[in-house]
């Protein structure tokens, strides 16, 4: 088992993490203060360097690298600010995938090299008011009528509400109940009977829009479907493995950043007539976070490499999403601690870091049930929690 990059992939995370420090710092800084997602003309930028789609097939306009080749961009991204990694998230690992690997020839040359080209983001509508960790409790219904679906209802925390131009919709599809009866179909944002709520004020993620979608008898052609029914939510799920180890490589930016910032922060500091990492106690809190970095990438590559051109299992997804995000949130209070009152100071990024990373442990299933898949798993058994 050979545990070194290989000369393509230095290079390709080179050059990510060259033009996100160069490029990115100050459109990240403006994305925060300002709330505004990526500009269009900073999606082309990224589609002329291949950010976008790192992962998808050639012949959908991607560059048809690996899963850990795109992941290894989305880090270096994440480092700077979850706002500007997020376009890439969405392209390499989120709903992009799904339209990828289910969806008809006709939809997938519809969508994905559009988002390639990025003349569009594509985001998943998954969670609804009563219906999030218990994801099958949904309610949005897709009924088939004169050869087109007509969708109804309410979806919440989506990311990219509002903003982008396709949504990746979960809906029930039939009367059977539970997972049985759920799919997914392709809605476009101007589609007539398709509307948003007030844009989400949250304690981070500035720039990524998170808003309700409303669906009021929005027709959606048969040639939209995505996965049917019966059957299909197992699809969306192993597509949704991919997904969470996006999620997990989100949380590792964030900390490998502060752990870079703070390395650099304790040899540049001095106290009492030195660096401060000449102190042991900086010493060991240093090396604890390098530890909890190291392992949380380990997790990461694993469960990608694993995966070759498909999706990860739920298992190796899980864990490494589950540790990332937990050990993110350790290791950015860790820097912000060694950082003093510069960590706290909004001029900096160390604080923003530290508000995002928590994000990251509710979006894409909460951390505890990540560790409920991960028992699941392990034991060979599906938990009731209704019971």
């Amino acid at each position: 088992m050979d545990f070194k990059l290989s000369d393509q992939q230095k290079e390709l995370q080179m050059t990510a993490r060259n033009f996100a420090k160069k490029e990115m710092s100050e459109v990240a800084d403006h994305m925060e203060h300002t709330s505004e997602p990526l500009s269009k003309d900073w999606l082309k930028k990224y589609s002329e360097m291949g950010f976008l789609g790192i992962n998808v097939n050639e012949k959908y306009g991607g560059l048809g690298l690996s899963n850990l080749d795109a992941l290894l961009v989305m880090e270096e991204f994440a480092k700077v600010s979850s706002a500007v990694a997020f376009p890439i998230f969405e392209s390499c690992v989120g709903p992009v995938k799904a339209i990828e690997h289910f969806a008809s020839e006709e939809l997938k040359l519809k969508v994905i090299p559009e988002v390639c080209k990025g003349n569009i983001v594509v985001a998943v509508s998954m969670s609804e008011p009563n219906a999030g960790s218990a994801l099958t409790d949904l309610t949005t219904k897709a009924e088939i009528k004169d050869n087109k679906f007509i969708l109804n209802g309410t979806k919440r925390w989506c990311s990219g509400g509002g903003h982008s131009e396709g949504y990746v919709v979960y809906c029930r599809m039939s009367d059977e109940p539970g997972a049985n009866g759920i799919g997914a179909v392709y809605v476009e944002k101007d589609a007539p009977g398709v509307s948003f709520g007030q844009q989400e004020s949250l304690m981070g993620w500035n720039g990524i829009p998170s808003a309700d979608i409303y669906f009021d008898n929005v027709e959606v052609p048969v040639e939209n479907i995505i996965v049917e029914a019966n059957g299909g939510f197992k699809k969306l799920m192993e597509a949704f493995d991919l997904e969470r180890c996006g999620n997990a490589t989100m949380c590792l930016g964030q900390a490998s950043g502060a752990l870079e910032s703070a390395i650099n922060y304790v040899q540049e500091r001095e106290q009492f007539g030195k660096p401060i990492v000449e102190f042991q106690a900086v010493q060991m809190k240093l090396a604890e976070m390098a530890m909890k970095v190291e392992a949380s990438r380990l997790l990461i590559h694993r469960a990608a490499h694993n995966a070759q051109e498909g999706f990860p299992s739920i298992f190796e997804s899980s864990v490494g999403k589950c540790f990332s995000n937990e050990t993110a949130r350790e290791v950015v209070a860790s820097a912000m601690q060694l950082m003093g009152g510069y960590g706290f100071n909004k001029e900096y990024t160390m604080e923003r870091k530290y508000r995002d990373v928590w994000g990251w442990g509710i979006a894409g299933g909460t951390i505890d049930i990540q560790k409920i898949n991960i028992t699941s798993a392990m034991v060979g058994k599906r938990f009731n929690q209704r019971k």
